[in-house]
């Protein structure tokens, strides 16, 4: 399977960009992948001069109140800034405890890429699948898919705080709003459909199509926003060599 990649234009001073995803407070406020990001002191006396920043992660479904599941794992970053343009790479490697999580070891990158219209931000990564034989199996239909879209959601997420001051909590309620009344929606149609009366069916069709096309709104985060194929060959990111 192909590496995951997604981009996204945000416009913002590159300050702010930089802080919202760098930050380990801010990071899991945005990003459906971590519930909380808790970064290691430096062991053995190490000051961290070499840029790399361990850290241990966690993420509880559904929701960090209502843990059913917890998956918690470490991870190594090293971020570079270069120029005052705000242009710069952040390097990532990251590996699960135990079995729980559907992904395996794995390793990516975020770019943060100066255009006349604001910040390309753009993510590349790939895993080995857990869950044995089952996680193999699984990956290509359910798991790098649904991996995917979580990680372009998130990244319009972010782009609605940082550009438009949105806060992640209310873009988050919006979500569910708009998820609810699209389902009611469906709920109501389909009984219109069994009908078998050709105006009521038609309607309902309708009403089904509209809740599985229409777009969300502009202040909606939508997975939809977010490119998923880089527009031209990614240069490569060497994550950091340490393993976790």
């Amino acid at each position: 399977m192909p590496p995951l990649f997604v981009d996204t234009l945000v416009r913002c001073d590159a300050d702010v960009l930089w802080r919202l995803t760098q930050d380990p407070a801010q990071h899991p406020r945005w990003d459906l992948r971590f519930s909380a990001i808790h970064p290691e002191a430096p062991a053995d006396g190490a000051d961290g001069a070499d840029g790399r920043q361990r850290f241990t992660y966690v993420l509880s479904l559904p929701h960090p109140c209502l843990p059913l599941v917890t998956v918690t794992g470490t991870g190594v970053s090293a971020g570079e800034r270069r120029g005052a343009d705000g242009r710069g790479t952040s390097a990532l490697r990251f590996s699960p405890h135990g079995r729980l999580s559907p992904l395996g070891e794995g390793s990516g990158y975020w770019r943060y890429e100066p255009t006349a219209r604001g910040f390309r931000f753009s993510t590349g990564y790939d895993y080995t699948p857990g869950w044995g034989p089952l996680g193999r199996l699984l990956d290509p239909v359910l798991v790098r898919p649904a991996v995917g879209w979580a990680t372009a959601w998130s990244f319009d997420r972010l782009r609605l705080w940082a550009q438009e001051g949105l806060d992640p909590a209310r873009a988050r309620d919006r979500a569910l709003a708009d998820a609810a009344a699209r389902a009611l929606l469906v709920a109501l149609a389909v009984p219109a459909l069994r009908t078998g009366r050709p105006r009521g069916a038609a309607v309902a069709a309708l009403a089904v199509a509209a809740a599985a096309l229409v777009p969300v709104g502009r202040g909606t985060p939508s997975a939809r926003r977010c490119g998923r194929r880089p527009v031209r060959p990614e240069r490569p990111v060497s994550a950091p060599v340490s393993a976790p």
